[in-house]
């Protein structure tokens, strides 16, 4: 089993920045493929970014694509999301999770762990 802990989030303006860290416990990330997700009051979860876990091959929803970067430092056992470039309509509930297996990454339903998540608001 792993524990996942996000932080990170906060107040921001639009146009500006915010890097998210998500650590894990229990378990290194270094056996899982990892996702960040988020969810705005109101709408359903959606799929943000994901790095495999061998290659560390990224995939990005079409709205962040050019502005956030997922990435990971296994010695720390920690995976970011560098956000720049924030827009109003990035406000949500950010979450990171991970999955044993590579296909349907964008797929939150198969994600195995998930963490509690960190509030990230962009003001206009």
């Amino acid at each position: 089993q792993v524990q996942l802990v996000e932080s990170g989030g906060g107040l921001v303006p639009a146009g500006g920045s915010l890097r998210l860290s998500c650590a894990a416990s229990g378990r290194t990330f270094s056996g899982y493929n990892i996702g960040w997700f988020r969810q705005a009051p109101g709408k359903e979860r959606e799929f943000v970014a994901a790095i495999t876990r061998t290659l560390g091959i990224t995939t990005y929803a079409e709205s962040v694509k050019g502005r956030f970067t997922i990435s990971r430092d296994s010695a720390k056992n920690t995976v970011y999301l560098q956000m720049n470039s924030l827009k109003p309509e990035d406000t949500a509930v950010y979450y990171c999770a991970v999955k044993s297996t590579v296909p349907r990454i964008t797929i939150g339903d198969d994600y195995e762990y998930w963490g509690q998540g960190t509030q990230v608001t962009v003001s206009s």
